[in-house]
């Protein structure tokens, strides 16, 4: 099921034991930056697990599915695929094209991890660079999301959270939300 204005990120390649970190990261990301949910294409219990905890003590809503591959999802989806590739287009010539895609209706956005197979590319509306040098997905994916929002996701409310930061110039501070 999907919504009309839904952000799904779907995580490629992941590798169990070798990318739970990374994998994770990209979920936490998504979720913070203004994704509906992230699909993880293979085994990853241990990230799934790790972001539904987050999910649960600092709020939603954010979903976190696990599937076997990415093909039928891409094959199945009705709306718009952005890849972020290094090989893609300059994400900042093709940003108002990809926010224009997103007003009219749902964006998966695939962020892969070592080597993305060539159908992505061809399933791909967008196949979009967040500069054309390598860097870390999860820092593609927090440029991108962050530009297609306009920073509009910095300002979002949580709902659901049993625990909440309380933001300080200096210091750490977590608090159980009240009731």
């Amino acid at each position: 099921m999907q919504g009309e204005h839904e952000v799904v990120v779907l995580r490629l390649g992941h590798r169990p034991g070798r990318d739970n970190r990374m994998t994770t990261h990209v979920g936490l990301t998504a979720r913070a930056l203004g994704a509906d949910r992230v699909v993880i294409a293979g085994e990853a219990s241990d990230p799934k697990a790790t972001v539904e905890e987050v999910v649960d003590r600092f709020g939603g809503p954010f979903a976190v599915e696990v599937t076997d591959g990415h093909r039928r999802l891409l094959r199945e989806w009705e709306g718009s695929v952005v890849h972020l590739t290094m090989y893609g287009l300059p994400l900042q010539e093709v940003e108002g094209e990809v926010r224009a895609a997103h007003e009219t209706g749902p964006l998966v956005v695939v962020v892969g991890s070592e080597k993305v197979p060539f159908d992505v590319y061809e399933a791909a509306d967008f196949n979009v660079g967040v500069t054309n040098q390598p860097h870390s997905e999860v820092a593609g994916l927090a440029v991108f999301l962050d530009r297609l929002f306009e920073g509009r996701e910095l300002d979002r409310e949580w709902t659901d959270a049993s625990h909440r930061v309380v933001p300080k110039a200096t210091g750490k501070l977590v608090e159980p939300v009240d009731e």
